[in-house]
């Protein structure tokens, strides 16, 4: 069963959510800080988290810095802010989405929904590879099963959002993928953020690639594809 953590200093928001995500068959956990939040992370061991911006002690950016290298859920921004520079601190940290208070209860629902589908965390014992859950391209070894990528050998530490990039792309070499192609097949809806957000992933990715951060390519003035042999 997903389990869902909802984050927010507002103890009527995430006892509304909680209760709402309750109905829908989530595990449902709440934290009233982010130091709290962190916590929970460790001992609950969330599939998605719902993390409001704005909070005492610890803010849902500083968490979202303090869960870089680790073991992370996916994550879904509240927020009250309206300014796009906010939104993308917020991505370029490492959330999935984010959504601006107030909020219609029936969104944040459809919005944990598409991002549970994609958080499925390895397990410590893994699935033998095998050619139909395994990809191999330019020296990146993407395991689709357990939802784990090598790069020469190393692993690499992606949100479920990157991985889902990345195993779209390698799954057809050269094809190029529209931005907007990218929201509707990755993040599996009509998402507020815009094409920026494929932009910011695409950056992050590269950034963790490393040396094979030419796997993708830009193709300018449509979107992305992967490729054989980097350039």
């Amino acid at each position: 069963m997903t389990k869902v953590l909802v984050v927010d200093d507002e103890v009527s928001i995430s006892s509304a959510v909680a209760y709402a995500l309750r109905r829908e068959g989530y595990t449902v956990e709440t934290a009233g800080d982010g130091q709290e939040a962190l916590e929970r992370v460790e001992s609950f061991h969330p599939d998605v988290m719902v993390l409001d911006v704005m909070m005492p002690r610890l803010s849902g950016y500083d968490v979202c810095r303090k869960l870089e290298n680790r073991q992370r859920p996916a994550i879904l921004l509240l927020t009250v802010k309206n300014d796009i520079v906010d939104k993308v601190l917020g991505l370029e940290l490492g959330a999935d989405d984010y959504m601006t208070k107030p909020f219609d209860m029936r969104e944040i629902i459809a919005r944990v929904k598409a991002l549970s589908r994609r958080s499925r965390t390895v397990e410590n014992v893994q699935q033998p590879a095998s050619p139909q859950n395994e990809i191999r391209i330019s020296g990146l070894v993407i395991n689709l099963l357990n939802r784990t990528v090598h790069a020469e050998g190393k692993l690499l530490e992606l949100t479920p959002k990157e991985f889902d990039l990345i195993a779209l792309l390698a799954r057809n070499p050269e094809r190029v993928y529209s931005r907007e192609a990218l929201l509707e097949q990755v993040w599996d809806m009509d998402f507020a953020g815009g094409t920026r957000t494929v932009d910011i992933h695409v950056q992050r990715l590269r950034k963790k690639l490393g040396d094979l951060h030419d796997v993708i390519q830009t193709v300018y003035g449509i979107g992305y594809k992967s490729t054989e042999s980097p350039a």
